[in-house]
């Protein structure tokens, strides 16, 4: 398990573990804090494959975050390791071709990656996360105008759980090998919807204004290297990228509906106040 304390990740292991696996979490510091009981914590960096090597021994499945420049030695270990199958987190853009976008284009370079590796993969393609509303709480703890980039592209956002639902069982199983899933929420909502949602689970009367096509290019380059937010520009201004239809792939792999906006945020409701 790399990526072991992040958004899906922390929710794989937990989903892992919970069935009976025997799961080794890696992540840059090793901690073991808020790791299942049982689950052996591993310090590893994505970009240094040498601190990853000896994780690998004994391992069946590995789950592996995009975007680091160890991949393809990683990959390469794992087999001589004797690993059978990878699930790779992706993104729905990947399914684009364009590798000039920084966004796509890593994604693009890591799926090929496990393509060839010679292990069974699966690539997850999932649309924008739930959790990024987190990105907000400031300005909900703040007061009652909250301002959102993009108000007018409407977004099949994805629960981090549901994401390592449908990744626990293509590690478990091996029933999606060599294969993409893509992986959506269950509703399509303009971010003024997801501010609507959180109002009424806080209780309060919560408003969004949009920011201009400049002012979000701005807070974006303030977050994050040009490459990347000229990236998200295209794919929510310029509509280069279309995350706005819901996919029946969460229920069909693992048998029930994906949880919803609302869901996650009477979960996350204190993250807010």
């Amino acid at each position: 398990m790399t990526g072991a304390t992040g958004n899906v990740g922390a929710e794989l292991v937990r989903a892992l573990a919970e069935s009976g696996e025997r799961v080794r979490a890696v992540s840059r510091s090793g901690r073991s804090d808020g790791l299942p009981a049982g689950v052996e914590a591993v310090a590893g960096d994505l970009n240094r494959p040498e601190t990853t090597k000896a994780a690998l021994d004994g391992v069946r499945g590995l789950f592996l975050m995009p975007g680091y420049g160890g991949q393809r030695q990683i990959l390469a270990d794992a087999r001589a390791a004797g690993v059978e199958r990878v699930a790779l987190l992706s993104g729905r853009s990947a399914g684009s071709g364009d590798r000039e976008n920084a966004v796509a284009g890593y994604l693009i370079d890591a799926e090929d990656a496990v393509r060839e590796s010679g292990l069974d993969w699966t690539a997850l393609r999932c649309t924008s996360f739930m959790s990024n509303a987190l990105e907000l709480a400031d300005q909900i703890r703040k007061g009652d105008t909250v301002r959102v980039p993009f108000p007018d592209a409407y977004t099949t956002d994805v629960d981090p759980y549901d994401i390592a639902q449908v990744a626990q069982r293509a590690l478990v199983t091996g029933d999606f090998a060599n294969r993409v899933l893509d992986v959506t929420g269950p509703e399509a909502l303009l971010p003024a919807d997801r501010v609507r949602v959180l109002g009424e689970v806080l209780g309060r009367d919560l408003r969004a204004v949009g920011l201009t096509p400049e002012e979000a290019r701005a807070d974006l380059e303030s977050r994050m290297p040009k490459p990347y937010a000229d990236a998200f520009v295209s794919f929510f201004l310029d509509g280069t990228l279309d995350e706005s239809v819901v996919l029946p792939t969460v229920e069909e792999v693992t048998g029930r509906a994906p949880r919803t906006f609302t869901q996650w945020a009477r979960a996350r409701a204190d993250a807010f106040r």
